[in-house]
Parts: C-alpha cells; sequence; structure tokens
C-alpha cells in the first residue's frame, strides 16, 4: 500500500473516519442506553434510594458507576504515558490505537452479560472498565496523529469534521438500537404470553401481561444493543487502520528499559512547558474546565433517569434516548459554528465564551424537574459540547512547538484531561453519594468553569 502523503484528502478522511467507528461507544453505552439499562437492574427496588454492594461496601448506585468511571480514567491517565513512550521507541502507534480498539469492542460486547448481582457485579464491571478504558486509552494515539496527517491550517476543520461524523454515525447505530428498544417485535424478540392467561385471564391481566413481556424483550434488546456497538467500532475501525501510517519505524524492540520511557518523556515535555507560556497557561486552563466538560456528559443520562419527573418508564425510555439524539444532531451544528467563530475571533476567545455557556448550564440543571426542561438543557449541551471538545483539541495541536515527537505531547493533553476527569468525577460522585442528590454535584461544577474563563483570560496571544 502507497503512503499517503500529509495533509491529503484520504489520509484526512481516513483520520476522520475513526471518529466514526468510536463515537457509537459513547453515545450507546456511556450516554444512553446503558444508563438507561443500569438504571431498569434496580426496578424492583424498594428503596427510595438505589443501592448495590460492591467492594465490601454499600454503594448508591449512580454513585458506584461514578467512582469506577473515575479510576478507569485514572488508569489510563497513568497508562497512557507510559504505552506512548513505547510507541514513541518501537514507532508504531498504529498496534496501540488497534489494541484498545479492539479491548473497548470486546468491553462493550461483554456488557451483554452486566448484573448487579453480588456474584456478578464484579465481572460486570470489569467489563464495563474495558469499554471505557478501550474507548479512552485509542483517543491517545488516534488525537496523537492530528499534526502528523494534517497541516497547521487544516486541523480545526479536520478535527471538527471527525467529531461531526461521529456525530453522525453514532445516531444511525442509536436510532436503530432505539427502535429495537421500542419495537423489539418487529427484530423477532418474543412479546408473547401464556395460553393460559389469554384463555382464563381478566382484560386488566392480559394487560398486564403483555406490558411485562414487551418491557422484557425490550431489556433483552438493550443487551443486544452493547453487541452492535462491540462490533460497530471494531469493523468500521478497519477503514482507518488501512490508511493511517504506522509510524516512523526505529528497528527497536521493547525491553524494560524502555517501559518508563513515557513517563520520562512526560517530564521533558513538563520541562519544555516552562519555556512555552501560551501553552503552559492554555493546558491549566484546559485541565480545569475539561473537569467539569467531561463529568457533564458522563452522567447526563443518570441524572435524567433520577431527577426528572418522566410519568413512567416507556416514557423515560423514550424521552432520555430522544434527548441524546437532541444533542448529538445539535452538536453537530454546534462543531461547526464553533469552527466558524474560532477563525473569526480566535480560539481563546470562543472558548472562553463556551465556557460561560456551559457555566449559566449548571445553574439551570440544578432546578430542572420536568421532561421539557431537560429538553431545553439538552439542545444547549449539544450546542456546546462538540464545539468545546473539536476546539480544545485543535488549540492544544496549534499551540505545540515544532516537533516530530507529537505523541508525548498529546499523552501529556490526554493525562491532564483523565486527571481532570478523575477530579471531576470523584468530586461529583462524593458530592451525589453524601447528600443522595446529584443535583448539588451538578451545581458544584461552576466553579470549574468559573475558573476555566478566568485561566483562558490568562492566555498570552503569543509566546
Amino acid at each position: 500500500m502507497a503512503v499517503l502523503e500529509k495533509g491529503s484528502k484520504k489520509l484526512l478522511n481516513a483520520w476522520a473516519f475513526y471518529d466514526w467507528a468510536n463515537s457509537v461507544y459513547t453515545l450507546t453505552i456511556a450516554s444512553s442506553i446503558f444508563p438507561i439499562f443500569y438504571s431498569a437492574l434496580f426496578i424492583n427496588s424498594t428503596s427510595e434510594i438505589k443501592t448495590v454492594w460492591a467492594f465490601g461496601m454499600e454503594f448508591k448506585s449512580t454513585a458506584l458507576i461514578t467512582f469506577v468511571t473515575a479510576f478507569t480514567f485514572l488508569v489510563v491517565a497513568f497508562t497512557s504515558p507510559i504505552l506512548s513512550g513505547i510507541a514513541d521507541y518501537v514507532g508504531n502507534k498504529k498496534n496501540f490505537l488497534k489494541f484498545f480498539c479492539y479491548v473497548g469492542s470486546a468491553g462493550c460486547i461483554g456488557l451483554y452479560w452486566f448484573d448487579v448481582s453480588p456474584e456478578r457485579i464484579h465481572l460486570s464491571l470489569l467489563f464495563y472498565f474495558m469499554g471505557l478504558i478501550g474507548y479512552w486509552g485509542s483517543l491517545v494515539f488516534y488525537n496523537s496523529y492530528l499534526p502528523d496527517i494534517a497541516h497547521p491550517e487544516q486541523q480545526d476543520s479536520i478535527s471538527a469534521k471527525g467529531f461531526s461524523m461521529g456525530y453522525i454515525g453514532s445516531v444511525l447505530l442509536l436510532v436503530f438500537n432505539l427502535l429495537m428498544v421500542l419495537f423489539p417485535e418487529w427484530f423477532g424478540f418474543d412479546i408473547s404470553i401464556s395460553n393460559s392467561i389469554l384463555e382464563n385471564g381478566s382484560e386488566a391481566q392480559i394487560t398486564d401481561a403483555l406490558k411485562e413481556a414487551k418491557d422484557a424483550a425490550s431489556f433483552e434488546a438493550m443487551k443486544i444493543s452493547f453487541i452492535t456497538v462491540g462490533l460497530w467500532w471494531a469493523l468500521f475501525s478497519q477503514y482507518s487502520f488501512y490508511y493511517l501510517p504506522k509510524g516512523v519505524s526505529s528497528g527497536h524492540k521493547v525491553t524494560k528499559d524502555v517501559v518508563f520511557n513515557g513517563l520520562k518523556e512526560l517530564r521533558l515535555v513538563w520541562n519544555q512547558l516552562k519555556l512555552n507560556l501560551r501553552l503552559k497557561r492554555y493546558l491549566h486552563a484546559f485541565f480545569v474546565f475539561s473537569m467539569a466538560v467531561q463529568t457533564i456528559m458522563l452522567v447526563a443520562v443518570y441524572f435524567g433517569e433520577e431527577e426528572i419527573a418522566w410519568g413512567g418508564d416507556s416514557e423515560k425510555t423514550m424521552g432520555l434516548i430522544v434527548s441524546i439524539l437532541v444533542i448529538q444532531l445539535v452538536a453537530i451544528l454546534g462543531a461547526f459554528l464553533t469552527s466558524k467563530a474560532s477563525a473569526k475571533f480566535g480560539n481563546i476567545k470562543t472558548l472562553i465564551v463556551i465556557n460561560a455557556m456551559w457555566m449559566s448550564l449548571c445553574f439551570y440543571a440544578y432546578f430542572m424537574k420536568t421532561p421539557e426542561h431537560f429538553y431545553l438543557a439538552a439542545g444547549f449541551v449539544g450546542l456546546v459540547m462538540g464545539g468545546v471538545q473539536a476546539l480544545a483539541r485543535s488549540t492544544y495541536s496549534k499551540f505545540l512547538p515544532e516537533t516530530e515527537d507529537t505523541t508525548s505531547y498529546f499523552s501529556f493533553y490526554d493525562v491532564a484531561e483523565k486527571i481532570g476527569i478523575v477530579i471531576g468525577m470523584v468530586v461529583f460522585a462524593f458530592i451525589d453519594q453524601i447528600t443522595g442528590s446529584m443535583r448539588n454535584g451538578i451545581l458544584f461544577l461552576f466553579v470549574f468553569f468559573l475558573a476555566g474563563i478566568i485561566l483562558l483570560f490568562r492566555v498570552p496571544k503569543a509566546n
């Protein structure tokens, strides 16, 4: 296969297409169907606050999944620089991208067997961990490709295109999964009831039995949707794997002395940041506001499931998934508008405005109670979600010094992001566990956005 030239349309599209492949994880697993599925596991709980026993203690159900998520990001934060160092040494970042892709895909498929019973909760959380670490671990190497495949003037637009492709692809699969969940009989799921109930039951008993049968079929459809995510991710990523360069091969083999090269390179990057005031201050701001952005996106559906008065289980399922669709569709527009705004007003000014919008959302979310409130918030989140992610990534890429060691710099970026997420998630889960309400946690995230804005104002126009 011929090596594609940097900046070529085919190479840029191949890179962006990985967003199409892996974004189904963030939409179906992280943001929509899995949170609904997880909540359904506690539907027969007699306690007002849903709890689960794990790791030798009792957790509020939403706090447990938040703590596990935070732990996963902590693992990614510590392992990614080591793996990045190895990738740089042997010159084969694509193999690491593939590895995390397949681990994540297997974890998604394993969620089919997710169960909160004491005997299976730990294996279930392992599958959840695999999906999460596979997604975020692969992003370390995926993001590091950006300056390798695109010229500086191309990076904003191709970064936004990647996010847009991810939104479109993930929405397509979510619509398919949504149809499976809402109309399981269309896809061959059994919703029949016993002949004895049909022949001897009252009209109310028959209606209840039909509802129970359809609910059971919908629950099974949710589990099947996890398998579709794993397969979609693994199969569609092959296009990106085919065209992305392997890396600059060194011919070196991995030895025990190489394992910690990534940490050494991370320290070198940190030392070099002292000489690059603009990049250093931008990273400070990014570290703070990404705590809140990622936390909100990871807990949004759990918040909607627990804190919004939907009226019934079917209304809740439909309402939450419709909200996620709204977020994804509006996010395409948000990424486009943000790209245009950054071109006209500059990246930093645009990020300041976006953070101010996120800050106001925290106040609004604290008072949300009805589905209509949640739909409005979903549209607002969509408008700023895609924009802040795409622009944060491309701004960092633009501020990098001239270097061929892009993997180490993006490893540093990812470590900063992951540690920020760990802090944000732990703070949120702690507030949720102690106060028994996710509203208090959402409101507290206001502080992170305010600090992020202050730090962005301190970023100089040039070194």
